[in-house]
């Protein structure tokens, strides 16, 4: 096989498997899709590729290490991997998508140095761990409850926050609040959240009214 068509097998591989991880992110709707992971796959791999040629031609097989540039790629993806983590009220989003970023970054890594067979089977087994695997999950996690928090309470600066701090540290994700006006000092915030399954629903409205200010809580929801 000449050196030009193992150059594009490779490159087109990489670009081909990575492009199967981000269907399945692109089909969640997720901040790095089809075309980031094929970026980050195709990239890695001509990192590789590079690496080999500037290792037989400038070193001559003896000098140098080939390694040393594609290892950059392995600490260099987490920035990558960063900007796909947010905050979702007090959850963490984007995790997933961060480690399939660094997982195509090594499997590039390893078409480029010509490692086929082990680039397809991890390739085929991430595919699977992310289609299947999440329905295992809701089968063995225990189900969320959906609540609705009215809490009526004096107007003055820091409230949401002292609110928001209270909740979080008892694992509550907040997914929406609302602000009403209920007179010249006081207000009402509607909280929709979700409990963890395991917390008494006595045990937050006990919290809430340790908060200073609040006049009424309702606390409703399945």
């Amino acid at each position: 096989m000449g050196y030009e068509l193992s150059v594009f097998i490779r490159l087109f591989l990489a670009a081909l498997l990575g492009g199967l991880i981000g269907i399945e992110r692109e089909s969640l709707n997720k901040s790095a899709g089809l075309r980031t992971h094929i970026l980050v796959c195709l990239g890695s791999c001509l990192i590789m590729v590079t690496s080999i040629e500037i290792f037989e031609t400038v070193g001559h097989g003896t000098i140098g290490d080939p390694a040393r540039i594609a290892a950059q790629v392995v600490s260099g993806i987490g920035f990558l991997g960063a900007g796909t983590i947010m905050r979702s009220g007090f959850g963490i989003k984007g995790l997933t998508t961060a480690a399939s970023l660094w997982l195509v970054a090594a499997i590039g890594l390893a078409v480029g140095i010509g490692s086929y067979v082990a680039a397809i089977i991890t390739t085929a087994i991430v595919f699977l761990i992310l289609v299947y695997l999440p329905k295992l999950e809701k089968k063995v996690k225990s189900p969320d409850k959906f609540k609705r928090i009215e809490l009526v309470l004096e107007d003055k600066p820091g409230q949401i926050g002292a609110i928001a701090t209270t909740l979080g540290d008892l694992n509550i994700d907040i997914r929406n609040v609302e602000m009403i006006e209920k007179g010249p000092q006081t207000c009402q915030l509607n909280f929709s959240v979700v409990i963890p399954y395991c917390l008494k629903d006595d045990d937050v409205i006990e919290k809430l009214k340790e908060l200073e200010g609040v006049s009424k809580i309702t606390y409703s929801g399945s």
